[in-house]
């Protein structure tokens, strides 16, 4: 009789938990070179302690402006700071130079804000890009990552396909360990694997927390299992929430055919936003949170304003 992947994930944690105390391997870090030039930005320095969510705008949404003025336009805006994109079509592709990459973050901090967190394409450790990016990110004290996602839909071998997620993220991982950065998985659409919370925490359950846990999406959470669904998969993730994204969305239907989720400005959708900012508070989450505008919008200045505004007043209510 074939597993189901409830079982399958149990086999996976149980080997992962036996194996050893801490599954991650050891990768030595190396600091990041100077072949691109004498001049290095200086590291950023740590935070101030925070009693509530820093903002942050995803940085890709700005891509008009040179990133050397990201900074200034996310503090214009009213912004604590940017979920830096490192990724292809944005201010920085993950073969940039690092002397790009660190005066891309230097610009962010250099106006008093935070690079709360970098969000890049790979999805395993023995990527280059992604250990450089990562090297880069620890050095100018960026404290957590968002990495690819990992196909999953149609998978013909369930066992097979999450054995090979596992490795991956157990590689990734430890790089980020190496260099102080800590990943941070989004529950994106059901496309790709960890839309279904349970499905991540029955690979990373005996992993230590510090290094693996969420970048928990409310909105695609409700989109992939309901609204009373989103609300267990947020109680599954919030011991190891790390990070928070936050979309909206609203459903249609066409004749017979089937639902469709359309994105729409924060609060107009079926997130109940009261209630999720009112379980961030009690639990104390005080870690990034990122607004992505993926909704049409005639004016996309107007369009971040009207969503911080809407996720400032819920922090303050909540908080």
């Amino acid at each position: 009789m074939a597993l189901s992947r409830r079982e399958i994930l149990a086999g996976l944690a149980a080997a992962a938990v036996a194996a050893a105390q801490d599954p991650l391997p050891p990768v030595p870090p190396s600091p990041p070179g100077m072949q691109d030039g004498p001049r290095v930005p200086r590291p950023r320095t740590a935070p101030k302690p925070r009693t509530s969510p820093a903002v942050c705008l995803y940085s890709q949404h700005l891509i008009k402006v040179e990133y050397e003025a990201v900074g200034m336009v996310l503090r214009d805006l009213g912004f604590d700071g940017c979920n830096m994109a490192i990724m292809p079509g944005s201010h920085l592709d993950p073969g940039a130079s690092q002397t790009d990459m660190m005066r891309a973050m230097e610009a962010v901090s250099g106006v008093g804000l935070e690079v709360a967190i970098v969000t890049m394409p790979a999805t395993s450790g023995n990527d280059p890009l992604g250990r450089q990016v990562l090297g880069i990110a620890g050095f100018m004290g960026v404290p957590l990552f968002r990495p690819g996602y990992w196909k999953f839909a149609n998978t013909p071998n369930i066992e097979m396909r999450l054995a090979q997620v596992q490795r991956d993220l157990y590689s990734l991982a430890s790089v980020g360990r190496a260099y102080n950065v800590a990943m941070a998985v989004h529950n994106s659409s059901s496309e790709f694997f960890g839309a279904d919370i349970a499905d991540v925490d029955g690979l990373i359950r005996g992993v230590d927390p510090r290094w693996i846990g969420y970048d928990f999406d409310p909105g695609f959470a409700a989109q992939t299992a309901g609204v009373e669904g989103a609300e267990a998969a947020r109680k599954l993730a919030q011991s190891r929430m790390k990070a928070v994204t936050v979309r909206d969305f609203t459903w249609s239907k066409e004749g017979d055919g089937p639902k469709r989720a359309i994105p729409c400005p924060l609060g107009q959708g079926v997130v109940d936003w009261g209630k999720f900012f009112t379980a961030l508070a009690r639990a104390r989450f005080v870690g990034p949170l990122t607004i992505e505008v993926r909704y049409p919008a005639k004016d996309e200045i107007i369009a971040f304003r009207k969503d911080l505004e809407f996720v400032r007043k819920q922090i303050a209510a909540a908080y």
